[in-house]
Parts: C-alpha cells; structure tokens; sequence
C-alpha cells in the first residue's frame, strides 16, 4: 500500500504584525513549518533558508529515494535540519548584524509507511484520529519547563508574561531537536501549526474546527479565520494534511510566508 498526504496551508501575518516572519512548505510527502525570530529581516530570512533546506526531501520520498527502515527517516530529517542551521551560522557569520537571528523547525516527513517528525521550538504538531485530538509535539519554552517543573499549572501558564520565550531553536549553534517515528494510518489528521494559533485559539476549539471541515484546505482556511478573529498578535500558519492511500497523481506543493514573500497584505 502507498500513502500520500492530501493537505490545505494556509499563512497570514495576523492583525499586529508588519511583516510574516512565518515559512511554510506542504507537498504530498512532507509538511514544514518555520516560524522565524530574531528581528524583522533575521526572522524571514531563518525561516526561508529552513524552508530551502527542508523541502526538498518531498521529492526525494516521491521518488521513492526516502524509504524504511525507520531510522532512514530520521537520518534524512536529521541531514536536512543540520543543514539549515548550518545555512543559519553561515549567513550569521557573513553578516554579524544578524547574530541571534533563529527559527522554529517542525516538519513530518511520510515515506515507507512511515510518518518522521522533526520538532525544535514552539511551533506545534497535532494528530486527530477516531475524533481524538493529541498534540505530538512538546514546546520548547521557558513555560514549559515550568509545568514540568511543577513551578506554575496550565492556568498560569496561558497568561504566564514569558510564555512566548522559546528555550530552543535553529540558531547556528548545537541544538537538539527531537526525532520520532510512527505508522502511517489512513485516515490520522496531522495539523502543523506556528503559535499565532496556539495561543490564540484552545485546544477544544481547534478539535472541533478539525472535526467539522472534511477538506484539509477548509479547514486550514478556517483555523487561521479563527485565530484572527481571537485576535492573534502574531503570525498564523496552519497546515492540515490527511494520510490517505494513493499517491501524488501529479499536485504540486505550496510554499507560504516569508519563503515566498509574503506579498498579501494582512487578512480583514
């Protein structure tokens, strides 16, 4: 049996922001979001060169030249991830104004039967199946570190004043981001997302948003809609991919942000 994703993206600079910090890159095997920091043109340009280095392991599964074992999988997310933040050091070392510059990374990666998934940072991973949603991914956040810690509960934590502090990302330096990989299930809803929307919309609202729209392009549409009518203060880039048998049958993927640009003004 083949698997092939069939998604929706979407991205919006929101309703504070001048400029879409965010990249994003959905294609029928491989969906990456990078969600960029470090001042207005360092945020861009990390995210970008992540995209550059990330997208094209899409054409390297549909060629087939990404398959089992397992631990493949992770050497190609790992290859591609170490090469972003290679690009990173190297464009920081060009220019020393850009020093801090970094980005989030959270990717998934289908081939072999298998889903990979790369995740440094705050951009998150959800998987609804069987109408159940649960997040794949753990943040890398000063917050975060205090719930585990036990230091604050998930109340404080929604309004905690560093919540937004990440505690781990792309930067040029040694990072270790985490790895792992799972069966392909027809039928699983991954939805990649940048905190524009996790910490504009809930966790319930985003499962019923999942659950009520059958197309992943809908559905993406809608959850962005969603955060901007919360009122996000940062950049939105969701994306929505359904694993389903079949294959590519000739889609093209899609690139968003600051990757392409961002040349659309903000979203009414």
């Amino acid at each position: 049996m083949s698997f092939v994703l069939r998604y929706g993206a979407r991205s919006d600079r929101g309703t504070v922001r001048p400029a879409n910090q965010d990249s994003a890159y959905a294609g029928p095997y491989l969906t990456v979001i990078a969600d960029g920091m470090g001042g207005m043109a360092a945020g861009d340009l990390a995210s970008r060169l992540t995209i550059a280095a990330i997208g094209p392991l899409d054409r390297l599964a549909a060629a087939r030249a990404v398959e089992d074992p397992a631990d493949m999988l992770v050497e190609h997310l790992q290859a591609a991830a170490e090469d972003a933040n290679r690009r990173i050091r190297d464009e920081v070392a060009a220019n020393p104004a850009l020093e801090g510059m970094g980005t989030t990374l959270t990717a998934i990666l289908l081939a072999g039967g298998r889903i990979s998934m790369v995740h440094v940072g705050d951009s998150r991973a959800y998987r609804l199946r069987d109408g159940d949603l649960q997040q794949v991914t753990k943040d890398d956040t000063y917050v975060q570190m205090l719930l585990d810690e036990g230091a604050i509960g998930p109340e404080e934590a929604a309004t905690h004043p560093h919540r937004s502090v990440v505690t781990r990302a792309l930067q040029g330096r040694q990072v270790e981001a985490r790895y792992s990989v799972r069966p392909a299930v027809v039928g699983d809803r991954y939805m990649l997302c940048s905190d524009g929307l996790s910490e504009a919309v809930s966790a319930d609202a985003i499962a019923a948003t999942l659950l009520a729209y059958p197309d992943p392009q809908m559905c993406a549409n809608q959850l962005v809609s969603l955060a901007l009518y919360e009122g996000a203060t940062d950049n939105v880039t969701v994306i929505v991919a359904d694993v389903a048998e079949g294959d590519a049958g000739g889609v093209q993927p899609v690139v968003l942000g600051a990757a392409v640009g961002d040349p659309e003004p903000a979203s009414p």
